[in-house]
């Protein structure tokens, strides 16, 4: 399968940013609270990149969750 056809999984920071329509300190400062809590929607860190399970958040974004 060419890797340009696989469906992104994950969100990363500046995704979030976008869909929240927040500023970039105030998307990580909202990210690093989500993944001490890891509520209301998991949060992966990987070193300081921040990964977030796309279809948890939308469900969380669609008040699904």
């Amino acid at each position: 399968m060419d890797a340009m056809c696989v469906e992104k999984k994950v969100y990363d920071a500046e995704d979030i940013q976008k869909l929240l329509g927040l500023g970039r300190s105030k998307t990580y400062a909202f990210l690093d609270e989500v993944y001490e809590k890891q509520k209301p929607f998991r949060v992966i860190k990987i070193g300081r990149l921040y990964r977030v399970p796309k279809e948890i958040f939308d469900k969380w974004l669609n008040g699904e969750v």
